[in-house]
């Protein structure tokens, strides 16, 4: 009796051991991105008035830097995960890394995703004012707001919107938390914080809140952002939407901007985006955006440049200006399959009133021309 009771006990032991293990599945995926833009035109892009005509802008793709990446999750029962994700860019042209001496410089973060609480994450990541933004910062973000990151397009000249949801550390935060929640009924929430690690508590850190709501063919969201960099307090909110109608998706949405410049007094932007999507059924999407950012009172760069938003990198010697920047934009994609598409794309830029850039090597215009192909795995 003995014997039968101790073998009943091991044979409920290991089965508890086994249901226990039943609901605590794990898995990892390898997964990237490639997008070889060429050839891409550019003018003004040197001296004189010179042409450019080359592999991306300056190696770069035009919609997607290229990058490879780990994401795992792990069920530990309940409705509860861990996540990670590891993801690294590199240059498509070079085989080079895209920023040398930091391997994952895209995402390096781990967190706990729970039905009922929410995702909560913890390393270097996107700003949640970043994904907030994306359902209308330019026409190829996604419709709706989620939990997962989000962005805007790469490397030409209409990117730099981005900068008005950037943090201390750039449009990712380094040493960051960042929590998101999607309810049932289309409201989301969101907060981030990144930490400064010095003795200066304030110095380096950085604090949002994002909202939005997910209303089916009409979505909103909105963000704001408080930001310490190199002494400076960076502040900036935005709101914005999109709205679909047959084939047709309308994108919309306004950033204002205040930046502290110490005895050169207070930078402040006002810029707005309008763009749209048509997706006729077939193989076939096109885009087109404007967009204008306007700049006043700005503290021009040591090389004599208006930096972008959030940057800290200002002169106090160089002077202040006013002016402002609009870009007209437009592609088209042909999708080969669910994984890769070929595009071509162009944009023009248009500088007024003392707005300056580096690009441009002192003209007030530049056109950008340029074909690709894109592909996932």
């Amino acid at each position: 009796m003995r014997l039968k009771n101790n073998t009943l006990a091991l044979a409920a032991a290991a089965g508890a051991l086994f249901a226990g293990q039943a609901h605590a599945q794990s898995n990892v995926t390898l997964y990237g991105l490639i997008d070889m833009s060429v050839p891409t035109y550019r003018s003004n892009a040197g001296p004189n008035g010179a042409k450019t005509i080359g592999i991306g802008n300056d190696g770069e793709p035009w919609f997607s830097g290229s990058r490879w990446g780990l994401r795992g999750s792990e069920d530990i029962g309940n409705g509860t995960h861990i996540i990670f994700r590891l993801e690294s860019e590199f240059v498509t042209s070079s085989g080079d890394m895209e920023d040398p001496g930091q391997i994952f410089d895209r995402d390096a973060w781990v967190g706990v995703q729970d039905d009922t609480f929410g995702k909560l994450t913890v390393g270097f990541q996107n700003t949640i004012a970043r994904d907030a933004a994306a359902i209308y910062g330019d026409a190829y973000g996604s419709a709706s707001l989620s939990t997962e990151e989000g962005g805007f397009t790469n490397s030409n000249n209409f990117k730099q919107m981005i900068f008005y949801a950037a943090s201390a550390t750039g449009t990712r935060y380094t040493n960051g938390v960042a929590w998101k929640k999607l309810f049932n009924n289309g409201l989301f929430l969101s907060a981030g914080y990144a930490f400064g690690n010095t003795t200066n508590f304030a110095v380096g850190s950085n604090y949002q809140v994002a909202i939005g709501y997910n209303g089916g063919p009409f979505n909103v969201s909105g963000f704001y952002s408080h930001a310490n960099r190199a002494g400076f307090t960076n502040q900036s909110y935005s709101a914005g939407g999109n709205y679909t109608i047959g084939i047709v998706r309308v994108n919309a949405g306004y950033f204002h901007y205040t930046g502290d410049q110490g005895a050169l007094g207070q930078r402040r932007d006002n810029a707005w985006t309008v763009s749209m999507k048509l997706m006729p059924q077939g193989r076939f999407d096109y885009e087109l955006g404007y967009q204008q950012m306007h700049a006043s009172n700005v503290a021009y760069n040591a090389d004599g440049f208006v930096p972008n938003a959030n940057s800290g990198s200002f002169s106090l010697t160089n002077g202040v200006g006013s002016g402002y920047k609009e870009t007209l934009y437009a592609s088209a994609f042909y999708h080969l399959s669910k994984r890769t598409e070929l595009y071509v794309a162009g944009d023009y830029m248009k500088l007024h009133n003392g707005y300056t850039v580096a690009g441009t090597n002192g003209k007030n215009n530049q056109v950008e021309l340029t074909g690709g192909i894109r592909t996932r795995f």
